[in-house]
């Protein structure tokens, strides 16, 4: 079974093989969501864009990006400078171990910011 570490809540779960990365962290208890977000989202339709999450280890055990999760990640500012590692949480399955920062911070003023 794929283990899930959540480095910011310092918190693993595993998980079945092709789980929902979003379901397992919410039913583990993982606070996905930002401010409001957490109760204005779109529930896992990939719309919203808040439950935005860094996968800093194990990308390759993560499923492909979809044409919906591309799309909402390109008009989102933070994912200036994390375009390989940002993921959507409700878009993404697990399919092996992974290390995930949830609720990333911005970046305005990094140095991908104005490349």
């Amino acid at each position: 079974m794929p283990t899930i570490t959540f480095a910011t809540e310092k918190k693993e779960i595993q998980v079945p093989d092709g789980a929902n990365l979003r379901q397992e962290a919410l039913a583990a208890g993982v606070a996905l969501y930002p401010g409001v977000h957490r109760f204005v989202n779109c529930h896992g339709l990939g719309q919203c864009g808040s439950c935005r999450v860094l996968i800093t280890k194990g990308m390759e055990n993560a499923s492909p990006k979809g044409l919906l999760e591309t799309a909402r990640l390109a008009v989102s500012l933070a994912y200036i400078g994390n375009e390989k590692t940002m993921r959507l949480a409700c878009q993404t399955k697990v399919h092996g171990d992974i290390t995930v920062e949830t609720k990333p911070p911005l970046n305005l003023f990094g140095e991908n910011f104005f490349s």
